[in-house]
Formats: C-alpha cells, structure tokens, sequence
C-alpha cells in the first residue's frame, strides 16, 4: 500500500502502509474504475483514488498511451492499476469492459462516472442531430449503462460508492451548450434517481460539479468562449487566484467515497471556488 500527497498534478510518495494519522488507508481494498481517467480531471481523481489505496481501473476510448501512463505512475509508487478500452456510450464495450475487470481485481465498489465530450457550442438551430447524439449518450447513457452493469456485484460489498462528474453548466444552462447541458442534466438526474435506489444497498450516489479546470478540455473552452490563449493566464481573475485544478476536483471525490463520509448520499457538490463567470447567457 502506499500513501501520498498530491503536488499540482503530480503525486508525492512516501511508502508507508498506514497514513500520517496511523490509520490504514480508507480505500484499502477497493476497487475503483474512473471512465476517463488517462487525462485532465479523471487522471487526477485516478491518481488519488490509488494514493488512497485503491486498485484502479483506467478506463480510456483512444488515447491509450495517455492511460498507461497513468497506470504506470500508479503500480511504480506500489499501488494496482490496469488500462482498459471502452466507448462508455457503447453498451457492448461497456459489458466486455466490467467483465474484464471483474475478473482481473474483483467486484467494483467505486465507480467514477468522469468521461465526457464538448459540444461545438452552436445554437439549438445549427446544432446537428449527430452532435445531441454523441454528447448525450456519452453523458447520459454511459453513466447509465455503467451503473446498471456494476451495481450487481457492487451491492455485495461492503460499501459502494457512485460519483458523477458534472458540471455548473447544469446550474446556469448557458446559451449555445445545449447538447452538453442536455447530456449533464440527465447525468445529474440519474445520480439522484440512483441514490435513492441504491441506498438501502449501502451504495452513496453523489455529483461533483466543477467549473473550469484547467485540462485540455477547459483550455479549448475558454479558448471558443473566450479567445483565451493560455488557461493560466485567467489565475488573478479567478478564485483564490488561480484556475481549479483536476487535484482540486480529485479531493472532493475521494473525500466523498472516503470513509469520512458515513452519511452523504444523493447530494451535489460544486468545485468552482464559490462562483466563476465564463461564458455567454
């Protein structure tokens, strides 16, 4: 097992087998797969879940280099991590996906629901169908199908945990977004729909719901919406001067299938430093 701290998006590791309180780390045990998770925020909330503990299951579409490096950080500080393939809006994939890590780590109790696309920001009327398409099954009908292929074997361990990775664009609904407004909402209402489901089965369901974060996506982002050319550029406009991190996502998320939380359940915590303006309305 290991411990660690988390430096930007770098992880510090100390090989130690309890953590700097004597305790033995929360996620000990558990076996987490992070949909997304070769890059940006799913890379880092992949990277913390192992410094937790965790066995990790890194899931990526295409970028499989992208991937194995981070499967490669996670088993070199002593921790377990295996790459695996899936269109997460692609059912068979998604069933040959938690059929192969089932079998390689066990039962998954911890299931990030982090892989999503950008839509091109167009407005409804020049929005192409193939384009609500894509951006909604990617947000909604991964998730959906992710969660109905785990949960089985997910309600025999001792705890499971679901977390959807959202975004504020749910609480604004901005103008020119509306696939991914789409896409996120229904997430969103999947989470609360299962959270009251899956309760009595000691599985938490919550959503964590960013802002912008400074990733490629978020980059390409502010770059449309902005013409901002470098994301770190927009650091003193923003709070707590600077740009939300993936670490500062990650946190949020392994607090939330952390052991300190014993009671929250169907619940939506957003990760934008209290507020951030960005886009049209």
């Amino acid at each position: 097992e290991i411990a660690s701290c988390l430096v930007g998006s770098e992880m510090c590791i100390r090989d130690r087998r309890k953590n700097i309180q004597g305790e033995e780390m929360s996620l000990s045990g558990r076996v987490a797969l992070v949909t997304g998770g070769g890059r940006g925020v799913g890379r880092g909330i992949a990277l913390a879940l192992a410094a937790d503990g965790a066995t990790v299951a890194v899931n990526y579409r295409r970028d499989a280099e992208s991937a194995q490096e981070v499967v490669d950080q996670i088993v070199a500080a002593g921790g377990k991590a295996k790459a695996y393939a899936a269109s997460v809006d692609d059912y068979d994939q998604d069933a040959e996906m938690v059929a192969a890590i089932e079998a390689d780590f066990g039962a998954i109790s911890i299931l990030i629901n982090n892989a999503g696309i950008a839509s091109r920001g167009q407005a409804v009327v020049d929005t192409e169908p193939a384009e609500m398409r894509r951006v909604i099954a990617t947000h909604a009908f991964g998730p959906h199908y992710l969660a109905g292929l785990v949960i089985p074997k997910m309600r025999g361990e001792a705890r499971g945990d679901i977390i959807m990775i959202s975004s504020v664009a749910t609480r604004s609904l901005g103008s020119h977004g509306a696939p991914y407004n789409m896409g996120k909402t229904a997430m969103e209402a999947l989470a609360y729909t299962l959270a009251k489901e899956e309760r009595p089965h000691g599985i938490r369901v919550n959503i964590v719901a960013p802002g912008l974060v400074d990733t490629d996506m978020g980059q390409r982002l502010i770059h449309a919406v902005q013409g901002v050319e470098d994301i770190r550029s927009l650091d003193e406009s923003m709070p707590f001067g600077r740009v939300c991190q993936p670490d500062d996502v990650a946190n949020v998320v392994r607090f939330l299938v952390g052991e300190q939380n014993s009671y929250l359940t169907g619940e939506r915590l957003y990760c934008d430093g209290g507020g951030q303006s960005l886009g049209r309305v």
